[in-house]
C-alpha cells in the first residue's frame, strides 16, 4: 500500500474528531440524520424503504474517511431507532450502517469527485450491505425466506442506484467546494510504521 493511501485509510484519522469544526459539522449532520429519517423515508413493502437519512452519512465519510465514518453511521443508527423505535432493536442493521460508510470513506474520502467512484461505491454498498447484510437481517427478525423477498430488494436497489449516484454527484462537489474550505479541514497524516509493507 503507497504511502498516501495508508495515511488516506488509517484507524488514526479518528484522532480529526478531537477538532472542533469536525464534531460540530458532525452534529449539523446528525441531526439532519434524524430530521431525513423523519419525513423522507417511504416504505415500500415489508421489506425495502426509500430514505435519504444516509445522505448525512455518506457527506461524513466523503469529508473525513471510512472510520470517522463508520463511527458517526453506527451512532446514528442507534440513535434513530431510539427516537423512533421500529420494532425491537437488532445489532445487525447497524453493523450494517458501520460497513456502508466505511465503504463509502474508503472509496471517496480525500479523492477527486468521479462519476466512476461514485458509482462504484454505491454498487458495493448495494450488493454487500443492502442486498447481502440486510438481506440476512430481515430472514433473521422475521423468518422470511430468501426467496420471498429478494426479488423485491434488488428491483428496489437497481431503481435507487442512478438517483443516488446523481444525488451524490450534484452534492459531493459542493461540498468539497463550499463546506470544506469553510471548516479549514487539515487533516493530520498518520505516520507510517518501518514494518508496513508497501
Amino acid at each position: 500500500m503507497s504511502e498516501k493511501n495508508y495515511n488516506r485509510l488509517s484507524p488514526k484519522t479518528v484522532s480529526n474528531l478531537k477538532s472542533l469544526p469536525v464534531l460540530c459539522f458532525c452534529g449539523i449532520m446528525g441531526a439532519a440524520s434524524v430530521v431525513l429519517s423523519q419525513v423522507a423515508t417511504i416504505r415500500v413493502g415489508d421489506f425495502f424503504r426509500i430514505g435519504f437519512a444516509n445522505i448525512p452519512n455518506q457527506i461524513i465519510a466523503f469529508l473525513f474517511g471510512p472510520w470517522v465514518g463508520a463511527i458517526f453511521g453506527g451512532t446514528m443508527d442507534i440513535l434513530n431507532w431510539f427516537i423512533t423505535p421500529n420494532g425491537a432493536f437488532f445489532p445487525g442493521y447497524t453493523l450494517t450502517a458501520i460497513c456502508a460508510c466505511f465503504i463509502y470513506g474508503v472509496f471517496l474520502y480525500d479523492r477527486p469527485v468521479k462519476l466512476w467512484r461514485v458509482i462504484a461505491a454505491e454498487v458495493c454498498v448495494k450488493l454487500f450491505c443492502n442486498l447481502g447484510l440486510n438481506t440476512l437481517w430481515i430472514m433473521m427478525t422475521t423468518g422470511n425466506a430468501f426467496k420471498a423477498i429478494i426479488a423485491t430488494r434488488i428491483w428496489g436497489n437497481v431503481g435507487k442506484l442512478p438517483a443516488d449516484v446523481a444525488i451524490m454527484m450534484l452534492l459531493l462537489p459542493v461540498i468539497n467546494k463550499v463546506i470544506k474550505p469553510a471548516l479549514s479541514i487539515k487533516f493530520k497524516p498518520a505516520k507510517k510504521s518501518a514494518n508496513t509493507a508497501e
